[in-house]
C-alpha cells in the first residue's frame, strides 16, 4: 500500500510541477496579450479534453484531462492560421497587432520562466537544498600509470576539474566529458594540500566521450547471477565488484545499469574486482525483446550507500541561476564542439527523459524536484528564444524584421517556414524521446527501487544510513 502511495505521489508531484513550468510560460503570453489589447480566444489549464470551461469577455477558459501545462490562443500572432487551421471566414478580420506588440508577448513566455526560476530559487534558500554526498575519492591507481607517476594516490579526492568545483564523482565525468580538450588541468587535495595536474584524457571508443583515467573508491557489487545467463555464461560471480563497463568507470548501480542497456546484442569488456585481484571479462548483454535494451542477468547491490545532507541555507537564487546558466552553456559549447567533445545530439533528453529525471529527483525529496525545476524553467526559456520559427524567439525575429521593413512578411513564406520547422522540431523531438525511453530506460525503472537518505540539519549532521536493497539488471 505505501508503495502504491509513493508511486501516486511521484506521478502526481511530476504533473503538477511539469505542468507548472508549461502553465506559467503561457500565462506570460496571456497576461502580455491581455495587456497589449490582442485578442484572447481561449485559455486553458491542461491539455485534451474538457473537463469544464466557461467563457468570460469573448475568451474561452477550460480545465482539460491532462493536467501538464496549459495553452493560450491568439489569432493575431503570426503563424496562428497556418497551425490551427484558419479562422472562421464569417467572422470579420481582426485588425493586425504591431510588431511590438507581438515582441512583448513572445518575450513574455520565457521571461515569465526566468521568474518562476528566481522565485522557486528563493524558496530553495529558505528552506535549504540537499547536497549529495558522493565525494570524488581516487580508488586504485595502477603504479605504472601516468597519473601514479605524477604522484596520484588512492584516496585523494578530486575538487576540482577544468576550473570547475566538483564535488562527485557525476560532476567529474560530466566536466570531463564536456571539456573542448583532452588535456584537463585536475585540482586534487589530500592532507588538507592541493595540487594541480595536468591529465590527460582518453576517448571512450564505445561512447565516443573522454575520460580520466581515475578510478573511483566505490562501486556496484554483484550480489548474485542468475542462471543461464549472460553473466553466468562469461563467467561473473557473487561478490565481484565492477570497476569499469565498456571501459568507464564505474560510480553507481543506475550508471552500470543504463551501460550495459546501450550494449544489447554487443560483445562489451566488464573489469570486476574479484577479491584482491582485478579480472577483465567479455561479455554480450542480451537484447531484452520487450524493453529492447540490454541485460545481463545479475542482481546489484552497493558498497555504498546514498546518503544528501541539507544545506541550509541554500545556495543564494543568483548563484542557483548562475549555475544553472554555465552548465546551459557548457552544454550548448560541447554540442556545438562535438568533434571535440564528443558530445551529441543522441545525449540530450527529451520529455520523457525530463519526467524521468524530476521523477527521480521527487522520489529522493521534494527539494531537489525543486532545483530541477529551476534547471527547466530557466532552459525553457533559453531554448524558446532561440531564433527558430515556431518559438518565441522566431516570433520576436519575425516582428523585428516587420518593424524594421515597416511592412508585414509574406504570409505564405510565414506559414512555409513555420509549417517546416514544426515538422523539424517535432521530428527532433521524437528522436531524442525515443532516445531516452530506448537508452535510458534504467532510470525509468530505478525510480521507485532502492533507498536514500536525507540528512536533516546542516552539514555537520550525522545519522545512521540503511543499506540500499539490491536492484537486477
Amino acid at each position: 500500500m505505501s508503495q502504491l502511495l509513493n508511486i501516486l505521489y511521484v506521478v502526481a508531484g511530476v504533473v503538477l510541477l511539469f505542468g507548472a513550468a508549461v502553465f506559467v510560460h503561457e500565462f506570460g503570453h496571456y497576461w502580455m496579450a491581455r495587456r497589449r489589447g490582442l485578442k484572447v480566444e481561449a485559455f486553458a489549464i491542461g491539455f485534451g479534453p474538457k473537463i469544464y470551461g466557461w467563457t468570460k469577455d469573448g475568451i474561452e477558459y477550460s480545465w482539460r484531462w491532462i493536467p501538464a501545462g496549459g495553452f493560450v490562443k491568439l489569432p493575431q500572432m503570426v503563424t496562428s492560421d497556418a497551425l490551427e487551421g484558419g479562422k472562421n471566414a464569417d467572422e470579420p478580420p481582426l485588425p493586425p497587432a504591431s510588431p511590438w506588440s507581438k515582441i512583448l508577448v513572445a518575450f513574455a513566455g520565457p521571461f515569465m520562466n526566468i521568474v518562476f526560476a528566481f522565485v522557486i530559487a528563493t524558496v530553495i534558500y529558505f528552506v535549504g537544498l540537499p547536497v549529495l554526498v558522493n565525494p570524488s575519492i581516487v580508488g586504485y591507481v595502477d603504479p605504472e600509470s601516468d597519473e601514479a607517476k605524477l604522484g596520484i594516490q588512492e584516496g585523494d579526492r578530486i575538487v576540482e576539474v577544468n576550473g570547475k568545483l566538483v564535488d562527485s564523482w557525476q560532476d567529474v565525468q560530466m566536466t570531463t566529458v564536456l571539456a573542448r580538450t583532452n588535456v584537463i588541468p585536475v585540482v586534487v587535495e589530500r592532507g588538507g594540500n592541493r595540487q594541480t595536474y595536468s591529465l590527460t584524457a582518453r576517448v571512450n571508443e564505445t561512447l565516443g566521450w573522454k575520460m580520466l583515467n581515475l578510478d573511483p573508491k566505490d562501486h556496484p557489487q554483484i550480489i548474485d547471477v542468475l542462471a543461464k545467463s549472460a553473466a553466468q555464461e562469461a563467467g561473473l560471480k557473487a561478490e565481484d565488484v565492477v570497476l569499469s563497463f565498456a571501459e568507464v568507470p564505474i560510480a553507481g548501480r543506475e550508471q552500470l545499469i543504463s551501460l550495459i542497456e546501450r550494449r544489447g546484442g554487443e560483445e562489451t569488456e566488464i573489469v570486476v574486482k574479484r577479491g584482491d585481484t582485478k579480472v577483465a571479462i567479455k561479455i554480450t548483454p542480451r537484447s531484452d525483446p520487450t524493453a529492447k535494451v540490454g541485460r545481463i542477468g545479475v542482481m546489484l547491490g552497493s558498497n555504498t550507500d546514498t546518503v544528501y545532507r541539507v544545506q541550509k541555507p541554500g545556495p543564494t537564487p543568483w548563484a542557483q541561476i548562475s549555475d544553472v546558466l554555465d552548465k546551459t552553456w557548457s552544454t550548448l559549447s560541447a554540442l556545438f564542439h562535438s568533434k571535440e567533445t564528443g558530445v551529441g545530439v543522441k545525449d540530450l533528453s527529451g520529455p520523457p527523459g525530463i519526467l524521468a529525471m524530476l521523477a527521480a529527483q521527487l522520489n529522493t525529496d521534494i527539494r531537489l524536484a525543486l532545483s530541477f525545476l529551476v534547471l527547466l524553467n530557466v532552459n525553457l526559456a533559453i531554448i524558446n528564444l532561440f531564433p527558430i520559427p515556431v518559438l518565441d524567439g522566431g516570433h520576436i525575429m519575425m516582428s523585428l524584421f516587420e518593424w524594421i521593413w515597416r511592412r508585414p512578411l509574406n504570409v505564405r513564406f510565414v506559414e512555409w517556414t513555420t509549417t517546416t520547422f514544426a515538422v523539424l522540431l517535432i521530428s527532433f523531438m521524437l528522436y531524442v524521446s525515443f532516445n531516452d525511453v530506448t537508452s535510458r530506460f534504467g532510470l525509468f525503472k530505478s525510480l521507485f527501487r532502492g533507498e536514500t537518505t536525507v540528512e536533516s540539519g546542516s552539514h555537520q549532521t550525522e545519522q545512521a544510513v540503511p543499506v540500499a536493497p539490491a536492484s537486477e539488471e
